[in-house]
């Protein structure tokens, strides 16, 4: 019982860790940028993605370091973890993420809820989201069946780039695209837009958990209960 509260708490913090730095460098890259739309993002990418590759290579031996429900349905749904530990680790990422958010505004002294007023709407970008997850979980799904030490820098590296070569700057995350339509701030997503990007993510672990595993061969479940 105390690994499984252990590994909850890691999937909590090192998703507030990551949308502290999502959320954190996007407002420091916009106020350092001089108005430059592409050299904010390309800070906001280069700070997430080195990032996710500490905090991968940090929490990943406690609980796996999913930070991302779409990760954790898939993990649930190939048999390397309990439903019952699956459902913990969502409730526990998204409160992280809400949390992270929340603590990037107080570093950076706004106020510490903020309804997001950045519009993101329209099919190509929930479609952007569907491509991102699927990429994401291939990436996943590829190195956890090599039992690759370079996970860390898979993940973090397949995330800034896909900043990039995304129209929707790849969310890919339910729990981080819900705590980002609480930030006003330069990686805000209006809360009228979130839903869709949220199925698009969904639908797009759906189709992972279909067609990563005729690709990939089935690692043994690490996590099992």
């Amino acid at each position: 019982m105390a690994d499984r509260w252990r590994a909850v708490a890691a999937e909590a913090g090192g998703t507030a860790f990551l949308l502290a730095a999502v959320v954190g460098s996007g407002i420091m890259g916009e106020r350092l940028s001089g108005g430059s739309v592409g050299l904010a993002l390309l800070a906001n990418s280069l700070a997430t993605g080195a990032a996710l590759v500490a905090l991968v290579a940090a929490f990943g031996p406690v609980s796996g370091a999913h930070f991302n429900p779409a990760v954790t349905l898939a993990e649930a749904w190939r048999g390397a973890l309990a439903p019952g530990r699956a459902a913990a680790y969502v409730a526990a990422q998204v409160a992280g993420a809400v949390g992270g958010v929340a603590a990037a505004h107080a570093m950076f002294g706004g106020a510490i809820v903020q309804a997001s007023s950045t519009a993101r709407p329209g099919a190509r970008l929930w479609f952007a989201e569907f491509v991102a997850t699927v990429g994401l979980l291939a990436i996943v799904r590829g190195v956890s069946a090599a039992r690759s030490a370079l996970a860390p820098l898979a993940v973090g590296a397949y995330i800034a780039s896909a900043y990039w070569f995304t129209a929707s700057t790849s969310f890919a995350n339910p729990a981080v695209t819900f705590a980002r339509c609480w930030t006003d701030t330069f990686a805000g997503i209006r809360p009228a837009d979130a839903p869709a990007f949220v199925a698009a993510q969904l639908a797009g672990a759906a189709f992972s958990a279909v067609l990563w595993p005729r690709l990939f061969p089935e690692p043994a479940p690490v996590r099992p209960a």
